[in-house]
């Protein structure tokens, strides 16, 4: 996986949710859905980042793969889900938010053992 590709474009999904965000829902959501997707964004992109750095590192030292998933599966769970709420479904949906979250703190660990070898 190219992950400075998947990265960037993660980052570009990113931004465009989060400007729909800042100007679209604003009549739509309430605003405990609006701190939902206002964080929703903020992870997003900072995984972004995170994934980018995943492809950086690959030019050194080949590998990390398993970071790159985790972070990248993490963060579309943990932001997937706050963004679904905020758009009206279920609120038990926020169980799973914490699975996101769990995956990318695994994708961190990853990340940090991969830059260690």
């Amino acid at each position: 996986m190219n992950w400075m590709t998947a990265g960037a474009l993660w980052g570009l999904l990113g931004v465009g949710l989060g400007a729909f965000g800042a100007h679209g829902l604003r009549t739509m959501a309430s605003a405990e859905g609006l701190g939902w997707w206002e964080t929703a964004a903020r992870y997003q992109l900072v995984h972004a980042l995170a994934l980018v750095l995943v492809g950086l590192l690959q030019h050194h030292r080949p590998g990390g793969d398993a970071a790159g998933w985790s972070l990248l599966a993490g963060s579309a769970l943990f932001s997937g889900t706050l963004y679904a709420m905020a758009l009206g479904a279920p609120r038990w949906l926020g169980a799973v938010t914490p699975i996101g979250g769990l995956g990318m703190m695994l994708g961190w660990l990853l990340l940090a053992l991969h830059a260690r070898r």
